[in-house]
């Protein structure tokens, strides 16, 4: 049986759609997750990356101030 409190799933964004929130190239997004700037997940066997939207959305408030 499932527990009530589960941790909600976060929203995943591709990479296309990442750059497309915040205004940049792939390859910039390719550089900040190397140097941990904006981590993606990484998941099947070509190793996709996927953004969580929650972290781009911090990101973006971050640089706003």
């Amino acid at each position: 049986m499932l527990s009530q409190k589960s941790t909600p799933i976060p929203e995943l964004l591709t990479l296309k759609e990442a750059c497309d929130i915040l205004k940049c190239h792939p390859n910039t997004l390719r550089q900040w997750d190397k140097k941990g700037i904006l981590v993606a997940v990484r998941f099947g066997e070509r190793k996709d990356r996927r953004y969580k939207k929650d972290d781009i959305m911090m990101l973006l408030k971050q640089n706003k101030t």
